[in-house]
C-alpha cells in the first residue's frame, strides 16, 4: 500500500515540476520593457513560482523516486536511459533557476528563440520519460564501445580523443 502512495506522490510532483518547468519560459518570455514597479512584480512572481512551486516539486520527484526505485526493485536498461532524461530535466531546471534573475536585470530580455529552445527540451526529457516507464523497453547497452565497460575505459578513451604526452 505504501507503493501507491509513493507512485501517487511522485506523479503529482513531476507533473507539477514538468507543468511548472514548462510555463517559466513563458512567464519570463513576458518580461515588461523598462524599469519600475511592473518588472518588480514580474520578477517576484516568476522567482515565486520557481522557489515556491517548481523547485519544491521537483525535490518531491526526485525523493519519491529514489525511494520507489528500492521499493519496487527497478533496477533495469531502460531505468537508466529514464535516469538520464531525468538529469537533461534537472540541467533545464537549473538553467532556468539561472535565467530568472538575469532576465529582470536592466536592459534584458528573453528572445523567444530561448523559449522555444527550453520548451522543447523540456517536452522532450518529458515525453521520454513518459515514454520510458510506460512501455518499459527491452533496451540494452550494445550501442556503447566495449571499452566503456572495462575498468579505465573511461581514462583510455580520452586518451584516444586528446593524447597525453
Amino acid at each position: 500500500m505504501i507503493s501507491v502512495w509513493l507512485k501517487l506522490a511522485h506523479i503529482s510532483a513531476l507533473v507539477l515540476w514538468c507543468g511548472g518547468l514548462f510555463a517559466l519560459p513563458g512567464l519570463l518570455r513576458l518580461r515588461p520593457a523598462g524599469d519600475g514597479p511592473a518588472l518588480w512584480e514580474a520578477h517576484r512572481f516568476a522567482r515565486g513560482v520557481y522557489i515556491g512551486v517548481v523547485s519544491p516539486a521537483a525535490f518531491v520527484a526526485v525523493s519519491t523516486g529514489t525511494v520507489l526505485v528500492f521499493v519496487e526493485e527497478v533496477f533495469s536498461v531502460w531505468f537508466a536511459f529514464k535516469l538520464a532524461a531525468v538529469a537533461a530535466l534537472v540541467g533545464v531546471h537549473a538553467r532556468i533557476g539561472y535565467l530568472v534573475p538575469e532576465t529582470f536585470k536592466p536592459g534584458r530580455s528573453f528572445p523567444l528563440w530561448r523559449q522555444v529552445g527550453l520548451q522543447g527540451a523540456i517536452a522532450t526529457a518529458a515525453l521520454a520519460i513518459l515514454w520510458l516507464v510506460l512501455s518499459e523497453p527491452d533496451l540494452d547497452f550494445r550501442l556503447l564501445p566495449d571499452w566503456f565497460f572495462e575498468p579505465g575505459g573511461l581514462h583510455s578513451a580520452s586518451e584516444r580523443l586528446i593524447p597525453i604526452p
